[in-house]
C-alpha cells in the first residue's frame, strides 16, 4: 500500500514537472543554488561556536588567553599577543571584523538576491503560459483544447514553483541576517570586554603583552 502510494506521488511530481514546462528547469537549479548557499552559511555560523559557550567562559579566556580554544579563542588570542596600546587592540579587532564580517555580508546580499529572483522567474513562467494559451486561441483545430489547458498549467506551475523557492529563501535570510547581527554584536561585546581587561592590567603585565 505504501509502495504504491510512493509510485503514485512520484508520477503526480512528474506529471506536474513536464507540465510546468522548459522553465523548471532553471527553476530547479536556482533552488538549488539558494539551499546550497543557506545550508553553507547555517554550518558556518555553527562553527563559530560563539552560540555553544557561554558568555562567563570566554571572559575567563579575556583574562587568560592561555586558556582559550577554539574560534573564540584564536580571536581571543590574536587580540592580545604582542599590542603596545589600546590602539592596537583596537585596530586587531578592525582586522578581525574584515575577516569575518564583509564576507557573510556578501553571501547575504546574493542569497537575497537569487530569493527575490524566484518567484519574478515563476512570473516569467506565466507570461510563457499565457503566450502559449493565447497562441491555442488564435489557432482554432481540434487540439485547441488541449493547448490552453497546456498554456494554463504551465502559467500556473511556474508561479507557484517560484513562490515555493521563494518564501523559505526568505525566511533563511532572515535568520542569517539576525545571525550575522548577532556575530557583529558578539565581536563588539569581546572588543569592549578586552579593552576593559587591557586598561585594568598593571604596567607591569601590560609590558609583557608586547613581547
Amino acid at each position: 500500500m505504501e509502495e504504491k502510494a510512493l509510485s503514485t506521488f512520484v508520477d503526480d511530481a512528474i506529471g506536474i514537472w513536464i507540465a510546468g514546462g522548459p522553465l523548471m528547469y532553471p527553476l530547479a537549479a536556482l533552488a538549488f543554488v539558494i539551499y546550497f548557499y543557506a545550508l553553507e552559511m547555517l554550518i558556518y555560523f555553527r562553527r563559530e561556536e560563539y552560540h555553544a559557550i557561554d558568555e562567563l567562559t570566554w571572559e575567563g579566556w579575556i583574562k587568560k588567553p592561555d586558556d582559550s580554544k577554539g574560534t573564540i579563542g584564536a580571536i581571543i588570542k590574536y587580540s592580545q599577543t604582542g599590542v603596545k596600546t589600546l590602539r592596537d587592540v583596537e585596530s586587531r579587532f578592525e582586522e578581525i571584523k574584515t575577516a569575518h564580517l564583509p564576507r557573510v555580508q556578501r553571501k547575504i546580499i546574493f542569497l537575497s538576491i537569487l530569493v527575490t529572483v524566484s518567484p519574478l522567474m515563476g512570473l516569467l513562467g506565466t507570461v510563457m503560459g499565457m503566450l502559449t494559451t493565447f497562441k491555442g486561441l488564435a489557432h482554432s483545430s481540434g487540439q485547441v483544447i488541449d493547448v490552453v489547458a497546456q498554456g494554463i498549467s504551465e502559467a500556473l506551475i511556474t508561479t507557484q514553483t517560484g513562490l515555493i523557492i521563494a518564501i523559505p529563501g526568505y525566511i533563511l535570510v532572515y535568520m542569517l541576517t539576525r545571525r550575522r547581527q548577532e556575530q557583529a554584536a558578539f565581536l563588539e561585546r569581546v572588543e569592549s570586554l578586552t579593552l576593559q581587561h587591557f586598561t585594568r592590567l598593571p604596567k607591569s603585565q601590560q609590558e609583557a603583552h608586547k613581547a
